[in-house]
């Protein structure tokens, strides 16, 4: 891999993971802020209200840091991936269009009245913008996933005689198998971080004995959302995802697993280091047969290794690729385990003073930005070496135009940049909650 290449992917890697740190809130919490807007609506309860706008405001500062990081992303298509752009713009563009023109405008209209309209319209009218936000954010996640699933999995389309990839059919291009399991588990996994987070401003309210009744209303819609979101990631999401990584990406397969040769019955890695110069893992701890019956529903059933395939269809960062699948499972299991737990003390109203639990629940707090971080890895990494799977290969898409000089530039630029964003990040969100729930409107 030449040096502008790697400093490329390297520049869109810390773009987009360094973006989708908001999106990844505002989706799930745009759910949450739903359901205790129904609650504040049906029942009346100042309580539910001020919860509710406490989130609002939340929502808002995670909004627009997603909005300012995500715009120059949009702009990197052309000046690091023009390539790419010029072949599949044709394509993509279609949804990336559609993300702005609907989705976008419909969450940020409303999210205004959400912020700024409570004294100006009526509940039922501030009820309806808080389901048009939630409406607006998953229609949003929808067609950033359709153009990643097409990536993965691309469909609906035919190669023009200049190599151009040309839209064939839009129905096709929407309705790809791929969209709808990764749309699933990605918005599952949004859940999991916004609940945790209201999970983890519960629990800090409650030991510090700070407005104390709204940490355990937060924890009352919290702890079963984290509960139910986190076993919704494993199962069915998850199971499907990984089924339809070993029907279409079986080489993406092996590599998360770091399998080299073909074997039937294989097993589940829990652990291990993989070295692909010996192709094997070391020091593994495995559950026998077990990734054989996740992938394809039979303990026996054959799986392909690497070697089936040639050296240069392999994804180029196996080691990577095999930890960031890992550090996913394993995390995913612990959400799971403390979600029943979290949720079997709440049933038996000893949630609130089991110290421990409400520890581990505050401490959890980065944890679901960390596996959907992993989980995005996996995804990417696994494509490899293609940018769009069986069509164009990475080395293929990048702008050769733009030097590896110039592309350390703007890398460094934006590491700069947005770490004074982060700091105001933190300063607007630590405001937040020192006033609190209860605190100035």
């Amino acid at each position: 891999m030449d040096d502008a290449l790697a400093l490329h992917r390297l520049h869109f890697a810390f773009t987009i993971t360094y973006h989708y740190l908001f999106p990844q809130l505002t989706m799930g919490l745009a759910l949450l802020i739903l359901i205790v807007k129904t609650l504040a609506f049906r029942t009346g309860n100042p309580l539910y209200e001020d919860a509710a706008r406490f989130w609002i405001k939340i929502f808002g500062i995670n909004f627009a840091m997603g909005v300012v990081t995500g715009i120059p992303m949009e702009f990197q298509f052309g000046t690091n991936w023009s390539r790419f752009s010029k072949a599949a713009g044709g394509v993509i563009g279609q949804t990336l269009a559609m993300e702005g023109m609907y989705s976008f405008f419909l969450e940020s209209t409303f999210l205004g009245i959400l912020l700024f309209g409570r004294e100006k319209v009526g509940p039922r009218v501030h009820w309806i913008a808080s389901f048009c936000v939630f409406a607006g954010s998953w229609l949003s996640g929808f067609f950033i996933i359709a153009t990643d699933a097409w990536m993965q999995h691309p469909v609906g389309h035919r190669i023009g005689p200049n190599g151009e990839i040309i839209l064939e059919s839009l129905s096709t291009f929407l309705l790809n198998p791929w969209t709808f399991v990764q749309y699933a588990h990605n918005m599952a996994g949004s859940v999991v971080t916004a609940s945790a987070a209201m999970c983890a401003v519960g629990a800090f309210y409650v030991l510090s004995i700070k407005h104390a009744e709204y940490g355990r209303f937060f924890l009352q819609i919290g702890v079963p959302a984290f509960a139910l979101s986190a076993i919704l990631t494993a199962f069915p999401t998850g199971d499907m995802q990984g089924k339809m990584v070993a029907q279409y990406q079986p080489v993406t397969l092996a590599a998360m697993e770091g399998l080299f040769d073909t074997k039937s019955g294989v097993s589940l890695n829990v652990i291990g280091q993989p070295d692909v110069e010996k192709q094997r893992i070391d020091n593994p701890i495995s559950i026998p047969k077990v990734l054989s019956f996740i992938s394809y529903g039979r303990w026996n059933a054959e799986i392909k290794g690497l070697n089936e395939v040639p050296r240069d269809q392999w994804p180029d960062n196996i080691p990577l690729l095999f930890y960031s699948f890992h550090i996913m499972v394993g995390l995913g299991t612990l959400f799971i385990a403390l979600g029943a737990i979290a949720f079997l003390f709440q049933r038996l109203h000893r949630l609130y003073t089991c110290k421990p639990i409400l520890w581990a629940l505050l401490l959890c707090f980065p944890l679901p930005y960390v596996a959907n971080t992993a989980g995005w890895m996996t995804a990417e990494l696994g494509r490899q070496p293609w940018l769009i799977y069986g069509i164009m290969r990475t080395a293929d898409g990048y702008s050769t135009g733009v030097s590896s000089g110039n592309a350390l530039f703007t890398l460094l630029g934006f590491m700069g940049l947005y770490t004074l964003l982060s700091m105001l990040f933190f300063f607007l969100v630590q405001r937040e909650l020192a006033n609190g729930p209860g605190g100035v409107h």
